[in-house]
């Protein structure tokens, strides 16, 4: 057998055991998408792969996506190598940290671009912080699956709104107008079902800080129900925390997962990561009228 895969915890995360060699042999890809979907976030312990070989293993899952083309030049996009992006805080590297300083809220990736939201996120650790740094994962099909079901009557339908603003918003708290009209050049709002229902059949959440609200609701009302969600999506039953070393490889199921970093400050910290290409999009730009409801001033 070319690969292993062992559960970490019943209903989230696996450990795959598998020579580098092999990476993008046919039976390990198919089992790899295959643990994907069953665990969420699979660990390739110290594999060490090069950037090549990276985006070797990426193309086999799936394809790639290069997020330059929907959202402009990408902070830590490296020209030398297409489709490899450094996540840094380090400035040589990263001018704009807005956007690795938003990643330690819940986030999934590609939700608030006009794209089908990416099948997989692939990130390997190149170098690591002093403190901080682990990176968790909340399993949003599990979340879902195991919510009582007159909730799951309560959110059947509903829409969310999501934006660029809302995910870095935590980061300023009080953000200047300058940054606030970057943000909203960037994307247009997009308008996801809180509940997903996959090509499969299977059914999962859509959560995170860049949900903003939900449409037809008062802002805060929206709010309060996508975060009791949040909280929900976080306990430990559905989470995974990895705690990284040095050429670890992880990649994660991004349409029933969402992720957060453990706040860290060292500029050291680099991982390199690339996106598998998804093909389900289940959101539409939001219309005019679902963000003026939302942002309806109260009393």
């Amino acid at each position: 057998m070319k690969v292993e895969i062992e559960p970490i915890k019943p209903l989230v995360g696996g450990i795959v055991r598998v020579d580098k060699a092999h990476l993008c042999d046919q039976q390990v890809v198919e089992a790899v998408l295959e643990a994907l979907e069953e665990r969420g976030v699979l660990v390739f312990p110290q594999i060490s792969v090069s950037d090549e070989e990276q985006l070797a293993f990426t193309d086999s899952l799936g394809g790639r996506v290069n997020f330059s083309r929907y959202a402009g030049p990408v902070p830590g996009a490296d020209a030398s190598t297409s489709d490899v992006y450094k996540l840094t805080l380090d400035k040589k590297i990263n001018t704009e940290p807005d956007y690795v300083l938003g990643t330690f809220f819940w986030h999934m990736d590609g939700v608030t671009l006009d794209i089908p939201p990416p099948k997989a996120t692939m990130l390997s650790a190149r170098a690591l912080s002093a403190e901080g740094g682990a990176t968790e994962f909340a399993n949003l099909y599990a979340a879902y699956e195991k919510l009582p079901e007159d909730e799951k009557r309560e959110i059947d339908g509903l829409r969310a709104i999501h934006t660029i603003e809302a995910s870095v918003r935590p980061v300023y708290g009080h953000p200047p107008q300058e940054r606030i009209d970057r943000w909203r050049r960037m994307a247009a709002p997009m308008e996801h079902p809180l509940v997903w229902t996959h090509a499969n059949g299977r059914k999962s959440l859509i959560l995170g800080s860049h949900a903003d609200g939900l449409v037809g609701w008062p802002g805060p009302h929206g709010r309060a129900v996508l975060w009791r969600l949040q909280q929900w999506a976080a306990q430990p039953d559905f989470i995974y925390r990895h705690k990284w070393q040095i050429g670890d490889l992880l990649i994660w199921n991004n349409p029933g997962m969402m992720h957060r970093v453990v706040p860290y400050t060292d500029t050291r910290r680099v991982m390199h990561r690339t996106v598998i290409a998804g093909k389900e999009k289940p959101g539409t730009v939001a219309p005019a009228e679902s963000m003026a409801k939302m942002l309806e001033p109260i009393g």
